[in-house]
């Protein structure tokens, strides 16, 4: 069992009052239907899942229903088969009702990130490879996806814009070659990150001479990302500067590109390919 930073506890309330101001909008006019006493609930999810989002699905219920009692039976991180009760709650029945669908809606989603992203873990261990996300999130919900990619084992990329500068080929053609677009950006960010887009042998001996943080080799083929290992591996250990995979990446090519011994492998997917884990959160006791 392992336990996970979230986002700071205002990022997941700002979060929270969104979703639930587009969903209450001027009043839940159906719930108001119920009678308002007090009632039980339960959480159930009917497959097999990674479980993500617990900040997100109580931060939803207490915001309605400050005295509701959350019980949970899983922690954060767990795996669970289809079937298992996951919570139980009490609290006020309009309330519960209320919340269910925005509740529901952040642990769906998250948990199918922290699952995709253990599948893709699963594949490459015994590797040295990492999974890693990507900015391919849903707007919005960047933070609270990307802690699910670490639920899930990942590793977090970048957040955004501002925390690492990747070079691409736009920036080395303004600039006029590999090493002058590196020497430019460490004069501007000399605190950042710097990550290095490649395209050729080339231009990866050009960025392993002149240095950087880590360096992409998108699109190689099969036979060019063996040379990049290898030439990247004449480096001393201590200088060694690991290389990072994106794109052609799925399922069927994952294990191999890691087994050619990269550092890093990025993956969009784990965060904008999601498909919902199936929950449901039901009024009354559990069944026995």
């Amino acid at each position: 069992m392992s336990t996970f930073a979230p986002p700071p506890a205002e990022v997941v309330a700002h979060d929270v009052a969104l979703a639930l101001a587009e969903d209450l909008g001027s009043g839940d006019v159906t719930s108001a239907l119920l009678p308002d006493v007090a009632d039980d609930a339960y959480l159930l999810c009917k497959e097999d899942a990674v479980i993500c989002g617990r900040p997100w699905f109580d931060a939803c219920h207490r915001a309605l229903d400050p005295h509701v009692r959350i019980d949970w039976r899983v922690s954060e991180g767990d795996r669970v088969k289809a079937g298992t009760v996951l919570a139980t709650l009490h609290g006020r029945a309009r309330a519960l009702v209320s919340a269910e669908r925005a509740s529901l809606n952040f642990m769906q989603t998250l948990s199918a990130t922290a699952t995709t992203t253990a599948v893709y873990v699963e594949a490459v261990r015994g590797t040295a490879a990492r999974i890693l996300d990507t900015r391919k999130t849903i707007p919005g919900l960047r933070q609270a996806q990307k802690y699910a990619v670490r639920v899930g084992g990942g590793v977090n990329h970048r957040i955004g814009l501002f925390d690492a500068v990747m070079l691409k080929e736009n920036h080395v053609r303004a600039a006029g070659s590999i090493t002058a677009a590196i020497r430019a950006a460490r004069a501007m960010h000399p605190s950042l990150p710097l990550i290095v887009e490649v395209e050729s042998i080339e231009q990866l001996r050009e960025a392993l001479h002149e240095g950087c943080d880590r360096i992409l080799i998108d699109d190689f083929d099969a036979s060019m990302r063996r040379d990049a290992v290898r030439i990247a591996h004449e480096l001393p250990a201590d200088e060694r500067i690991p290389l990072e995979v994106s794109g052609g990446v799925d399922m069927q090519t994952l294990r191999g590109i890691a087994e050619d011994g990269v550092d890093c492998i990025s993956i969009g997917g784990l965060t904008k390919h999601v498909r919902a884990i199936d929950l449901s959160l039901k009024l009354g006791p559990p069944p026995a």
